[in-house]
């Protein structure tokens, strides 16, 4: 059952470099289908969003150059659905444009926000946790953020340190005492063995008017630039209002602008098959494998002797493949990456060495 007054706002502006050269500056991971299930991932987080709100209330904001791409996707949403950043300012300046926009249409609207590029494999644990969340930021003037329960001592991940507190809507919402970024192997595996730290997974629940205090109160000058348009949200003014504003709004996260500073942040402790699948080797292990743990995306591909290998062709060429073992190979129509798994952090690097030899082409 879904709320007239819930609203979900997808983030679909990043360009996912960690995963070229499947992922393209003009054709980032969210809109690809890296799981061959005949949905992207932009797709697969609308869809799971629709047992939670109305279609109506689905907004996706992301950069101006992929807003066609938003529409052929979803060709269900409107144009006034898809908001369009004119450049990349980060996470904050992308919720509040979402909030204004949201406010012009509906003051009493609880949100939504989430990554538009994330796996959640278990679809009902996910609606009742959310759900758990929205009853929560519906009841009282806070913040809540998804702590995933930890399987390992993840270094790629933020953490979260809670406490119990009295008066919650449910016994696994508790009250965030720290944020940690990407911890060193010694620490996660002291959050891991402590019990009270979590994954922080980046989906954000609030009430309109519990961000926007938490924006007057943590980041006034942002929330000044987009006041200075109220009258624009929601009429033909407003793209070239937000086009007069972005590049003056300060380059920073949500999590780092409002979430580690604000008093009244809590957390939903949650479980329900979830990862960023931010690089490679975390698609890796959500692939169904093989008998020698290799796993496969492509219907031309064929394995010898190898191990513990992710393989991702979608460009009908050949694969054939001998003697790999813990590698990660990927071909597209212009590009083979070929690299050891524990050196993946490297693509990143491998990218903007690419830039700076001046081949854009293949970026």
């Amino acid at each position: 059952m879904t709320n007239k007054h819930t609203y979900c706002v997808i983030m679909a502006g990043g360009v996912g470099s960690r995963f070229w050269p499947m992922s393209r500056s003009a054709y980032p991971k969210q809109f690809l289908d890296f799981l061959g299930l005949g949905r992207t991932l932009l797709q697969q987080t609308y869809d799971r969003f629709l047992a939670i709100c109305p279609p109506e209330n689905i907004l996706v904001v992301t950069n101006d150059r992929y807003a066609a791409i938003v529409k052929e996707q979803l060709p269900a949403l409107t144009d006034a659905q898809v908001l369009a950043e004119p450049s990349r300012r980060n996470t904050a300046p992308c919720v509040a444009y979402a909030n204004h926009v949201i406010a012009s249409r509906d003051p009493e609207a609880v949100i939504i926000v989430a990554p538009s590029d994330h796996l959640v494999l278990k679809e009902e644990a996910f609606h009742e946790t959310v759900r758990t969340a929205v009853a929560q930021a519906t009841a009282t003037d806070c913040l809540v953020t998804l702590g995933i329960m930890p399987s390992r001592p993840d270094t790629g991940y933020g953490y979260i340190q809670f406490m119990d507190e009295a008066g919650t809507v449910h016994p696994r919402v508790k009250k965030v005492r720290t944020f940690t970024e990407k911890p060193d192997h010694a620490t996660a595996l002291r959050f891991l063995e402590s019990g009270d730290f979590l994954w922080n997974a980046g989906i954000f629940i609030w009430s309109l008017k519990s961000i926007q205090r938490a924006f007057k109160a943590h980041l006034p000058e942002m929330n000044s630039l987009f006041d200075g348009g109220h009258d624009q949200f929601g009429t033909a003014g407003e793209k070239d209002f937000i086009r007069s504003i972005y590049d003056s709004c300060e380059n920073v996260s949500i999590d780092y602008g409002i979430m580690e500073k604000a008093p009244n942040v809590y957390t939903v402790v949650s479980d329900f098959g979830w990862s960023d699948l931010g690089t490679w080797g975390s698609l890796y292990t959500h692939l169904p494998k093989d008998a020698h743990g290799n796993a496969s995306v492509g219907d031309q591909v064929r394995l010898y002797d190898c191990q513990n290998t992710v393989v991702h062709a979608h460009d009908g060429r050949l694969l054939v493949l001998e003697g790999l073992e813990d590698h990660i190979v990927v071909s597209t129509s212009d590009a083979l990456l070929v690299c050891r798994k524990r050196e993946e952090q490297k693509i990143r690097e491998m990218v903007n060495d690419l830039t700076a030899e001046g081949l854009d082409r293949y970026i």
